[in-house]
């Protein structure tokens, strides 16, 4: 049914209970594992960064390297499960990028994660996958987690 799943994830408690579910489902069906995490442009774009002298060592760089981590785990947890992964780490806008990330590698399900909020929040600030599951046209599986407000 899955030869291709899409697990996007930016390595929070979220992320992490949808990657675990994605891993089983890949590992199940014998499909590939996308993993992709996204470097967020506006965090790191509308921060001036004034103080850091060399670039490595400012926002964006920091992203990065939580990003090269959280898909080394990715891989580790599904080289266990004998699950055959393939990672990228993009920038931009995250709903975005999971999208046509989507739409470009042809996967036949999203993996996503989110974290229970009051609608209030929700309907404040909204989410990233709120934000997927409005503009893709794969069928996504949304992970909730429950959170302490």
């Amino acid at each position: 049914m899955y030869e291709r799943i899409l697990l996007a994830t930016d390595g929070t408690v979220a992320s992490t209970n949808a990657e675990t579910h994605a891993i089983e489902t890949a590992a199940e069906h014998g499909a590939t594992l996308h993993a992709l995490y996204v470097v967020d442009e506006s965090v790191y774009s509308a921060y001036s960064g004034d103080e850091y002298v060399d670039e490595a060592e400012g926002p964006e760089h920091g992203l990065e390297e939580h990003g090269q981590e959280t898909l080394r785990r990715i891989e580790a947890q599904a080289d266990e499960a004998g699950v055959t992964v393939v990672d990228a780490l993009e920038h931009g806008m995250p709903h975005e990028v999971i999208v046509d990330y989507a739409t470009e590698e042809d996967v036949d399900l999203v993996v996503l994660g989110t974290k229970r909020r009051p609608d209030e929040y929700r309907s404040l600030l909204g989410s990233v996958t709120d934000r997927v599951l409005r503009l893709t046209d794969r069928p996504a599986l949304v992970i909730k987690t429950d959170v302490e407000e």
